[in-house]
């Protein structure tokens, strides 16, 4: 049962080289780090070495939940996963978030956290159960997929138990695997392979009580109520904004498709577009984002029509636990090597030609999973795969991200804050992004005449002044302001990753149902208060945000991050003028000055303008301008005393 005040009080440390457990106390941690990413960088930080690699015992995978897991009505019961990633080029910590119910369970069950380190000498999961910690053989389960292995173990000991697991992918240590939880809750970032690297097939948890206590529940529930009166009939997805066809939408929105079972993570405010979608053979699985999104433009391109092949896609990435978010470009990549001469059918044992197919996504999710013949260079990564083919295969590469060979979306060439946000993070910050074309694309929604849109150029204009510090935030015809929005996003974002509170909630910028239509900023500080009993304002509760971040900057300096030098981006973004939108938004239009509008097609990142951007933003962090490295003095402001010496070594 959880203790008063947010917190279950325990952090579990699991030896799996020694088969033992031990529980530490959660509030060692939570005056300075609240939970989540703050616990997940503080414990990396004093226990992992800059010099263990990714699959190393001694690297650690940290589960962490925070002190909103397990209350209704907050959507804050998310999840994350940190440790050193095998995903990022170079190897460097980094980390993963979640939804579904695993997290809150894990507080019910008396838990903060679970610390793993070492390696088992054979297949393992962990059972918790209230009090009670088994490390269990899971060689029965070794091999199996990640949804057949979670079924597996529920069946066995009970379906109220929640699992975290891996798939092949992970038993394999493909660097692209993931775990993939119940309510097919899944994360990235190669943690599924540091899964497999320790013989950790899964973690199953279980609570008798279900209960999470708050300092002020009747404050909290006001505020909750609050929350739900903000985000009524809020949309999450918006057609007009680019992201997706018309088509396509009406099939995945359940909003629009009344066959879909509308489903929500533990404790949502008020659901979101996560649903259920049951094939015609009865199977069923997760419908939202980019999971069932990353192969339908393949499957119509090959099949002519909408068939049920991307969501047989996307159960089968999970299944076999791999992140469609690399496999996505992965695809692009194997069909521009295919049309180049460089790759064929025969060569990889894989049928490129028949991309869009199902018996391609199923050959190629079995050949990398099981390192097979060509798979096994693939599993390695695009990356390893480019190296081993030559340069020709490496001038087919699309747009991908440049550290993890991920999808690169929202690219700073037509947001321009992006740029910043992508240069200073080890991997794909959705979230952070999301705080600029969220807004962006509700706009889109009125400058296009839909129906019921509501974000006006003067919404906007309002929405970037409060949450981004000036109405040049969201200006795209200027670099003004850019910096200032981008340090403000990852402070708040930090500290929503410490809550833990869900990305499609919060924060809440925009509101359909006031005259204003504008969020309230100061809504997470408040619920913090009542849940723990502690008084922050949101100046108080963004500087925690900064001090985890710059925690996490000092990591990745320590792992050879070179500050300035190491903040860049692909050189396309500052050289390749952004072509036209495959999407509704064709022209790329955006907000522009004063109300205005402007087209970022033809655009590109002004290398210099960059590097001014860089500047102001050092400068607004407390950082050296010249080399990007933080001072002493900015440390000891954040309450980083005790890092300034090791700091200085690197």
């Amino acid at each position: 049962m959880a203790n008063k005040f947010g917190y279950a009080d325990r952090i579990l440390k699991v030896d799996l080289s020694q088969g033992t457990t031990v529980d530490v106390p959660t509030m060692d941690y939570a005056d300075r780090y609240v939970g989540g990413r703050g616990f997940g960088a503080k414990i990396y930080w004093d226990e992992v070495s800059p010099r263990v690699k990714a699959f190393d015992p001694e690297n650690l995978l940290i589960f962490a939940n925070g002190p909103l897991a397990g209350f209704a009505g907050l959507a804050g019961s998310r999840w994350q996963v940190c440790g050193k990633s095998p995903a990022v080029t170079p190897e460097s910590f980094s980390y993963a978030n979640l939804g579904g119910s695993w997290g809150a369970w894990l507080k019910f069950a008396g838990y903060d956290a679970i610390v793993i380190q070492g390696r088992a000498d054979k297949p393992v999961y962990i059972l918790i159960q209230d009090d009670n910690v088994e490390i269990r053989d899971a060689s029965f389960l070794w091999g199996k997929g990640a949804i057949e292995a979670r079924e597996t173990l529920k069946r066995t000991l009970g379906k109220d138990i929640r699992v975290a697991t891996i798939g092949p992918a992970g038993d394999n240590m493909v660097v692209m695997a993931n775990i993939i939880a119940d309510d097919d809750a899944s994360g990235s970032g190669g943690f599924g392979a540091v899964m497999g690297s320790k013989k950790l097939k899964a973690i199953a948890v279980g609570a008798s009580n279900k209960e999470a206590v708050a300092a002020s529940p009747e404050k909290l529930k006001e505020l909750a109520k609050y929350a739900r009166e903000l985000k009524k009939d809020s949309r999450y997805i918006c057609a007009g904004g680019g992201r997706v066809s018309l088509s396509f939408l009406a099939k995945i929105d359940p909003d629009l498709n009344p066959e879909l079972k509308r489903v929500a993570c533990h404790g949502c405010i008020s659901g979101c577009v996560r649903a259920i979608y049951e094939a015609e053979d009865g199977k069923k699985g997760k419908c939202l984002c980019a999971g069932i999104a990353f192969y339908p433009g393949f499957s119509m391109r090959y099949y002519g029509e909408w068939n049920e092949v991307p969501f047989y896609a996307a159960r089968i990435c999970n299944e076999y636990g791999l992140d469609v978010m690399a496999v996505l470009p992965m695809i692009t990549w194997l069909g521009n090597c295919y049309k180049a001469g460089v790759l064929t059918d025969e060569s990889t044992g894989i049928p490129i030609s028949k991309i869009g197919s199902l018996k391609f996504i199923e050959t190629l999710a079995l050949k990398i999973s099981l390192r097979q013949g060509f798979g096994d260079i693939l599993a390695q990564g695009i990356f390893k795969a480019v190296d081993v083919l030559g340069s020709k295969a490496k001038e087919q590469l699309g747009d991908i991200h440049y550290r993890t060979g991920q999808w690169y979306p929202y690219e700073p060439r037509r947001y321009i804050i992006t740029g910043l946000l992508y240069a200073t993070e080890p991997r794909l910050v959705t979230p952070q992004l999301h705080e600029v074309v969220f807004p962006t694309h509700l706009w889109w929604d009125w400058y296009d005449n839909t129906e019921g849109a509501y974000v006006s150029s003067d919404v906007i204009r309002s929405i970037s002044r409060t949450f981004l510090g000036s109405e040049a935030a969201l200006d795209f015809s200027t670099y003004e302001g850019k910096a200032l929005a981008a340090k403000k996003i990852q402070d708040r974002e930090y500290i929503k990753e410490c809550l833990i509170l869900c990305d499609f909630a919060w924060p809440m910028m925009d509101v359909k149902h006031s005259e204003e239509h504008v969020g309230d900023p100061t809504l997470p500080s408040k619920v913090f208060s009542a849940v723990t009993g502690k008084e922050l304002d949101e100046p108080g509760l963004d500087k925690i945000g900064e001090r985890v971040f710059n925690l996490q900057r000092a990591i990745l300096v320590r792992e050879g991050h070179r500050g300035r030098e190491s903040d860049s981006l692909p050189d396309y973004d500052h050289t390749v003028p952004l072509p036209l939108s495959p999407n509704p938004n064709s022209e790329c239009v955006v907000p522009g000055k004063d109300g205005g509008t402007v087209s970022r097609v033809g655009a590109t990142l002004d290398r210099e303008e960059f590097e001014k951007m860089k500047d102001e933003y050092y400068e607004l962090r407390g950082w050296d301008i010249a080399t990007g490295l933080q001072k002493k003095d900015t440390l000891k402001r954040l309450g980083l005393d005790d890092i300034i010496e090791i700091c200085k070594r690197f």
